[in-house]
């Protein structure tokens, strides 16, 4: 979550896997990670 609030505008899947401490260097293992920002900005835009 502070990861994005940090941000200034977008942020990238890749950006934030980075951040994390992800291998990002294969996209097949960021997908998961897509998935669950996918869904926490599904809820944020509920609220």
């Amino acid at each position: 979550m502070a990861i994005v609030r940090e941000a200034a505008g977008p942020v990238r899947v890749r950006a934030v896997g980075e951040m994390l401490g992800l291998p990002v260097a294969v996209r097949g293992k960021l997908e998961p990670l897509r998935g669950k920002l996918n869904r926490l900005a599904d809820h944020f835009h509920k609220l």
